[in-house]
């Protein structure tokens, strides 16, 4: 019961939409009704306020973090496994991509990977963001950049830690990441993604 318990507050905690409360706080559109319509950092930039991108970006990777970091913390005290705790880390990425505050249609969870991985360990949530930052650099393709990050992240759980406790729990964060990231594919392939700071029609 008290795995279950920690997993619907995970979920609840990555349901919270910042993209949403803080382009509303700071008086812009809401991002749902623009460019890709994706309530995600990379979207909200798209509205020109590089602080509202930048607040959301840090406000969706606080929550993976704060949740997983909440669940290690009272595990011992609830009887929570290991196993829970990576339960509860897949059910705050899935919170965000399918936040029950926005009738299930949220983000595609890049920042919140990142949060969740830095809960799991310093150093792997490091290279998993230094591997996003170096492609970004390189190609300007924020899909790309998050989709190499996304192959890579198992990679380096594995090399780091064997096959651990949060092994599923990573592999499942990469392939929904991946799967969210389907139609920017499909974009990419054809040239016609748009590039980090380009507005999209």
């Amino acid at each position: 019961m008290a795995t279950l318990i920690f997993a619907l507050l995970a979920y609840l905690i990555g349901s919270v939409p910042f993209a949403v409360i803080v382009s509303r706080g700071m008086g812009l559109a809401d991002p749902r009704t623009y460019g890709s319509k994706n309530p995600g950092a990379t979207n909200v930039l798209r509205s020109g306020n590089k602080a509202a991108a930048a607040l959301t970006l840090v406000g969706d990777a606080f929550k993976g973090w704060l949740a997983v970091f909440l669940a290690t913390r009272y595990a011992n005290t609830w009887g929570v496994s290991d196993g829970g705790l990576a339960l509860a880390a897949v059910a705050v990425f899935v919170g965000h991509l399918y936040p029950i505050f926005l009738r299930f249609a949220g983000g595609k969870g890049v920042a919140t990977a990142a949060g969740v991985l830095l809960a799991i360990n310093a150093w792997l949530g490091c290279a998993t963001i230094a591997t996003w930052l170096i492609i970004l650099a390189f190609f300007r393709y924020s899909s790309l950049a998050a989709l190499v990050a996304a192959i890579f992240a198992p990679l380096y759980y594995i090399f780091m830690f064997g096959i651990g406790p949060y092994t599923p729990a990573v592999i499942a964060m990469s392939l929904l990441l991946i799967y969210r990231h389907w139609a920017n594919i499909g974009r990419l392939l054809a040239g016609k993604e748009s590039r980090v700071g380009q507005k999209k029609s």
